[in-house]
């Protein structure tokens, strides 16, 4: 893509993790007068923040919205549909997907001819990891403070991510970042918050036929799939987190909606490639998606015991229904 084919954008709305945090700030070093909105998937389906989305927005690392301009992402189930394309480029919207290890990645290699990408060089193969799969056992168990970083980002704290794209847009490296007084002092917090997660996880995790069920739903804590994982170890092939709040609400961002994130083994040997876990999480909700071996969802009527009896269901039968071709 030619600078000239870059589309003009003055809105970036981007997932509120660590790689939509980056594909963010690298847009807007791009265009430093972009705003910045954080979001996440469900927010984008449900509708709740059209009023938002018009032609000179660019969508980060999040589903495909058609009122955008410019849609950049690499998840599987969120690549628009060979319709959806063919009306939304014929309306002049622009569709950068490729299956990219993170969508971050995708953004760099399209903007570093025509700008200073220097400061994400060093951060940008920890991104591409984290959001794969990529991270071994050991850095997970180090967790380092890169591994601390990620937890640090949240939609629930939008003057601290603007603080993060400020920095990366005027120049600052992950190391200069890392160091700032209030960075610090939530990498502090996160390396305790994760031996007393690591507790939670424990005690509310069980092993069914080699998938590990969390149970975090109403307890306030949440955790993606590399803490399950390695609790479970070698005794289960994926995870299923189930997290949120029974009376939570998806236009409640402090108290989020009950909800199920799946997670591939990315620690086990063949963990990762052999089933798609997208399939679970689209069976019911027809906003969840994701990756094949990260996906995710809101629970469905009529509740979590009848979601999470069919899910079962389904993964005892995954070498027919879930086993990637």
């Amino acid at each position: 893509m030619s600078i000239n084919h870059i589309p003009h954008f003055n809105k970036i709305i981007a997932d509120s993790d660590f790689d939509g945090l980056c594909g963010a700030a690298i847009l807007k070093k791009y265009n430093p007068s972009a705003e910045v909105i954080f979001s996440h998937a469900a927010l984008i389906r449900s509708g709740s923040i059209d009023q938002l989305i018009d032609s000179k927005t660019a969508i980060v690392d999040l589903p495909f919205h058609e009122k955008c301009g410019w849609y950049l992402d690499h998840h599987r189930t969120n690549k628009p549909s060979p319709d959806q394309l063919s009306v939304f480029t014929s309306n002049g919207g622009v569709v950068d997907w490729q299956p990219t290890p993170s969508a971050a990645r995708l953004v760099y290699e399209i903007i570093k001819p025509y700008c200073d990408l220097s400061n994400f060089l060093d951060l940008m193969p920890f991104v591409d990891e984290l959001d794969s799969g990529g991270i071994t056992l050991q850095q997970f168990m180090e967790d380092n403070e890169l591994m601390r970083f990620s937890r640090t980002l949240s939609k629930t704290e939008p003057e601290y991510m603007q603080m993060i794209v400020e920095m990366m847009v005027g120049g600052s490296d992950i190391n200069e970042v890392l160091t700032t007084p209030v960075v610090a002092e939530k990498l502090a917090f996160q390396h305790h918050h994760r031996l007393e997660l690591a507790e939670i996880v424990e005690k509310n995790t069980h092993i069914i036929d080699r998938l590990a069920i969390c149970h975090l739903e109403d307890t306030g804590f949440f955790t993606n799939g590399y803490l399950v994982t390695a609790t479970a170890g070698n005794d289960a092939d994926a995870c299923c987190i189930i997290h949120g709040y029974s009376d939570g609400s998806v236009d409640s961002p402090d108290r989020p909606p009950l909800s199920a994130s799946f997670y591939a083994n990315s620690f086990h040997e063949h963990g990762q490639g052999r089933y798609d876990l997208s399939r679970l999480a689209t069976a019911f909700d027809p906003s969840g998606g994701g990756h094949v071996n990260a996906c995710g969802c809101r629970i469905q009527d009529p509740g979590l015991e009848h979601n999470l009896s069919q899910w079962l269901g389904m993964w005892q039968r995954r070498d027919t229904e879930l086993r990637v071709n």
